[in-house]
């Protein structure tokens, strides 16, 4: 029987905690609320980081810090966001992976975000797959279109499997610019769209309303 790994993303790395007052930011905060998050059911925390102002940030020893308190805290699977902010740089995101989490998302594509753009060009993401698979990170597909469901097979063919030799991938629906979070069959019906991958290396699909 298929088991289903239930993940929280509690922090996001465009909320506002003066707008969101329960908006887990310090270290205490998000292992509080991952304790309540793995007593519901969750297997799997996705992770953003916030500084001491509560604003985004990738520095690699505050998310080491988080890494650890988790794992001291919890069983949780512990995933690092590698997106972080539209702002943050290639190398800043490279880095993350220097906080060894268990597990990482990983972009397959650009995508207009609101009023911003995410950046996700085919070196980055080829280079930031190579990484997770030198580190042994299992990296998260997060496919925000199609055309990012093509540019993760295009990986696959590439480069071989990833970490722990299973396609983990999250269809990010709902964001302006990707694409909408509506009732339309997943995978598409069409033959010539692109579909997740199938087959031996068996694909877990969750969606995510930002």
């Amino acid at each position: 029987m298929a088991k289903t790994l239930i993940a929280v993303a509690p922090t996001g790395a465009e909320a506002d905690k003066s707008v969101v007052p329960a908006l887990p930011v310090t270290q205490n905060e998000l292992v509080a609320t991952a304790k309540e998050c793995e007593a519901a059911g969750a297997a799997v925390i996705h992770v953003h980081v916030r500084d001491e102002d509560a604003r985004p940030t990738l520095d690699v020893a505050q998310l080491s810090d988080r890494v650890a308190a988790l794992r001291e805290a919890t069983d949780l699977i512990v995933q690092l966001s590698t997106g972080g902010a539209v702002t943050d740089g290639f190398d800043a995101r490279l880095g993350v992976l220097d906080a060894a989490p268990d597990a990482c998302s990983l972009t397959c594509g650009t995508v207009n975000f609101g009023d911003g753009v995410f950046a996700n060009p085919w070196g980055f993401v080829k280079e930031l797959y190579q990484l997770t698979q030198e580190r042994k990170v299992v990296p998260e597909f997060e496919l925000f279109d199609l055309g990012h469901v093509a540019t993760l097979h295009r990986l696959l063919a590439e480069f071989g499997p990833p970490a722990g030799g299973h396609v983990h991938c999250d269809l990010v629906m709902g964001v302006p610019g990707g694409m909408p979070g509506t009732c339309l069959p997943w995978p598409p019906q069409s033959p010539r769209c692109p579909r997740v991958p199938p087959g031996p290396l068996p694909g877990s699909a969750g969606r995510r309303c930002r």
